[in-house]
């Protein structure tokens, strides 16, 4: 009685990156631990962080990709600045620290990609040669597969920068993904919702993910009530795909897991930077129940897709 007397007094500080999407994201980990406990906000603080990838102006793949949007707030886990950390699992790389783990993994909302553009109602309506914004190799390889005659610019910042930049007349189009539009109640924005025949996604995208150390068993316990298993499921086998292939933020690499009662199909892609070479392949797990499993069939379609790569890929 008296460690549940404690635990009710224990405040959890909640880390975040301080873009209105990342800070969306952590009051929705915010409000739903609220509602687990029956405990007001000012038991779950959160506190903001400017990570290296908020700060950099140019191409993240130059200064050590995806790492550089997670790297501060888990050196605030280490150091016990914060009890946990909200991150878009995207972002989060396949081999993290030894001492920390996620916890726990929300219901994803939507998986796909976004195109928006002021002044062309779709993909197939941009004419030839239009300009595309975006920092993301995998959506320039999809599109230039797609396209050959597109053009690309390179377009940072968070969504509302982006849009402004589209506004502006910066590019003719840009891609975002749907689940970040619609947590920021801006769907409205949305030209095309793109296909995934066309656009297969990021490993883990629209997937929000709590990060803690491992050793704090309060924390990890609190968590593992928000914890949302098809989607932990689906994740795991995405990311065990792009860690088989040596996935980071110099490599187009898609994957999508699509669930089916009880059994899961895998969607596994590959491309090179200019989309004129591919290999997509998929499988499935019949009565997928652990994360085990989950990640074998991620690995698996990955080491497959790895021997059918051979060296005929160039990344830079």
């Amino acid at each position: 009685m008296m460690q549940q007397a404690d635990m009710s007094q224990k405040a959890f500080t909640i880390g975040t990156r301080g873009s209105p999407l990342a800070l969306y994201q952590a009051r929705l980990v915010q409000s739903l631990l609220c509602e687990q406990t029956g405990r007001d906000a000012a038991a779950f603080p959160i506190e903001t962080f400017t990570t290296s990838g908020d700060t950099i102006k140019g191409d993240l793949k130059e200064f050590g990709g995806k790492g550089l949007f997670t790297k501060e707030l888990e050196t605030a886990l280490l150091d016990g600045r914060i009890d946990m950390a909200v991150h878009s699992m995207k972002d989060v790389p396949t081999d993290g620290q030894a001492e920390l783990h996620i916890a726990a993994i929300l219901e994803r909302s939507s998986n796909r990609d976004a195109l928006i553009s002021v002044k062309y109602k779709s993909l197939d309506d941009l004419p030839q040669g239009a300009l595309i914004g975006t920092a993301s190799i995998r959506r320039r390889a999809q599109l230039s597969a797609a396209r050959p005659d597109l053009k690309f610019t390179l377009l940072r910042g968070n969504v509302g920068t982006r849009l402004k930049k589209l506004e502006a007349g910066e590019c003719d189009a840009t891609i975002l993904a749907a689940a970040g539009l619609r947590r920021l109640e801006q769907v409205d924005v949305i030209t095309e919702l793109m296909p995934a025949e066309v656009m297969l996604p990021a490993p883990a995208q629209g997937a929000i993910g709590v990060e803690c150390r491992k050793d704090d068993k309060d924390t990890t316990a609190l968590l593992s009530g928000l914890n949302h298993l098809p989607t932990w499921l689906s994740v795991t086998a995405e990311r065990a795909f792009l860690k088989a292939l040596d996935g980071d933020c110099r490599t187009p690499i898609a994957a999508l897991s699509i669930w089916t009662g009880y059994e899961m199909r895998l969607y596994g892609q590959v491309l090179s930077m200019d989309g004129s070479f591919q290999i997509s392949d998929n499988d499935v797990a019949h009565t997928l129940s652990d994360t085990q499993q989950a990640y074998d069939l991620g690995w698996n379609l990955g080491q497959k897709v790895k021997a059918q790569i051979g060296d005929r890929v160039l990344w830079a």
